[in-house]
């Protein structure tokens, strides 16, 4: 997990990046660097290389030649798609979305079930028997009154009924 000062960070709220370095690194045949997450963080963020550049203090062509040599190729590899041209920066993330590295968010009106948002908290662990435990506590902000949320709530019930 990229640590609070590094940038494009907001990648690991809609990424799974562990495992997709993990993937990436296996194929590479040693981990990534840190400028190649960065780098693949930043097109995940949305960020184009010049924006990249930008943001990391870089020139943009090398921004760019350094993502032709490394990300986009592994990208590639990892999704069978050598033999594509790719058109965009964007197919990147389009590729590695449709491949199920984003992470999958729950819609439930009234409820904001962001990672940032939602505080969950493990509060007992136990070992019985053959299992292990867990208690947990969920917090989970929402966007309406409490009378709103409930009718909502009751809308969905009853749409998912008939």
């Amino acid at each position: 997990m990229p640590s609070s000062n590094e940038p494009f960070t907001q990648a690991a709220n809609s990424w799974d990046l562990e495992t997709l370095y993990s993937d990436l690194s296996s194929l590479k045949g040693k981990r990534l660097t840190p400028v190649e997450k960065r780098h693949l963080r930043g097109l995940l963020c949305g960020c184009s290389p010049a924006e990249i550049a930008e943001k990391l203090g870089k020139n943009g062509k090398g921004v760019e030649t350094d993502l032709c040599a490394t990300i986009y190729r592994y990208v590639k590899s990892l999704l069978d798609k050598s033999d594509e041209k790719l058109e965009n920066w964007r197919n990147i993330s389009e590729w590695l979305d449709d491949a199920g590295y984003k992470n999958q968010s729950i819609k439930v009106p009234g409820l904001d079930l962001s990672p940032e948002k939602a505080v969950v908290n493990v509060t007992n662990i136990n070992i019985e028997s053959d299992q292990i435990v867990f208690l947990i506590s969920m917090k989970i902000p929402t966007y309406q009154d409490s009378d709103s949320l409930e009718d909502e709530l009751n809308n969905l019930d009853n749409y998912r009924s008939n």
